[in-house]
């Protein structure tokens, strides 16, 4: 009979996220009327202030505490719609990473797949081959480098003290025109003899032989007669 009339389709399950988007809304329901009996308790408490003790003191008081069991009442319904939405979400979070976990290993299936067929067209006795042909090609090269740089006329047995010796020779005699090289004497500044030193007459001093007497007038005094006896 289904088949002929057709039976009634089935809804899909809801998601995790439809559930929690469900409950979502029930807990902001639930908050909404929290906050409406919150500002009803507080009215009560103004007129519980402005009202003298007595009968209508205590109906106040008895309404005021039938909204805090309204109140109590809603806040253990909110409780409860707040652990099964973190119900939910560790849910949603273990079929996340499940299914990260499907998605890791089929890009390593296809990666190891891949991975395979590569390694058939590489073979390591291929590479190490190769190596050792490419060492022998870099120690040839190295070889006709040193042919090519090599000097003419250059024998192969030099004496190594015989060099030095010459080199210390060739250094010496640098020196040596260094020194030839400095101003001739006649080019250098004349120092003026000291006459007196040279000529020292007997019984006169230095630097008194040309001097001449003079006066008590500082004139040249006239020379004096020599008496002989």
């Amino acid at each position: 009979m289904k088949r002929i009339f057709g039976g009634k389709k089935e809804d899909p399950p809801p998601t995790v996220q439809d559930a929690t988007e469900t409950i979502n809304k029930r807990g902001e329901n639930v908050d909404e009327k929290i906050r409406k009996l919150d500002a009803e308790l507080t009215r009560y408490k103004e007129q519980i202030k402005k009202t003298r003790p007595g009968p209508a003191q205590e109906a106040v008081k008895a309404r005021a505490m039938r909204v805090l069991k309204q109140k109590r009442m809603y806040e253990g319904q909110r409780d409860m719609l707040y652990n099964q939405t973190f119900n939910l979400d560790q849910v949603a979070f273990a079929a996340e990473g499940i299914k990260d976990a499907q998605q890791t290993m089929a890009a390593m299936k296809s990666a190891n797949k891949e991975l395979k067929g590569m390694m058939k067209t590489v073979k390591i006795q291929d590479i190490d081959s190769m190596q050792d042909e490419m060492m022998d090609l870099m120690d040839v090269s190295t070889e006709i480098q040193e042919s090519l740089g090599r000097s003419y006329n250059v024998p192969d047995d030099i004496d190594e003290e015989e060099l030095m010796g010459k080199l210390d020779a060739l250094e010496a005699d640098m020196g040596t025109e260094i020194e030839s090289d400095a101003m001739p004497s006649y080019l250098q500044p004349d120092n003026e003899p000291n006459l007196d030193a040279e000529i020292n007459l007997p019984g006169v001093q230095p630097n008194q032989q040309n001097a001449q007497a003079e006066d008590e007038l500082g004139l040249p005094a006239a020379p004096k007669a020599s008496i002989r006896s």
